[in-house]
């Protein structure tokens, strides 16, 4: 049972560990979601750029066929 003496120091200490702790989390739940978004986000940057690269590519073989068929021949 206690004794009916406070210890003020100890419940300011336990709450401000308390709150220390919950920053903490926090801050290394949004670090960590983070780098969850940037290792989702950079192959997904490069499957982009590879595919409008493609694109590109196909269109600019589209148009030297189109270009060679109706070009005159000699």
């Amino acid at each position: 049972m206690s004794n009916g003496n406070f210890d003020l120091n100890a419940a300011v200490s336990t709450v401000t560990d308390s709150f220390g702790k919950l920053f903490q989390l926090q801050f290394d739940l949004a670090n960590n979601a983070l780098k969850t978004l940037v290792s989702v986000a950079e192959p997904l940057a490069k499957t982009a750029t590879d595919l409008i690269g493609n694109v590109a590519n196909a269109a600019n073989q589209m148009l030297q066929s189109v270009s060679a068929a109706i070009a005159p021949k000699k």
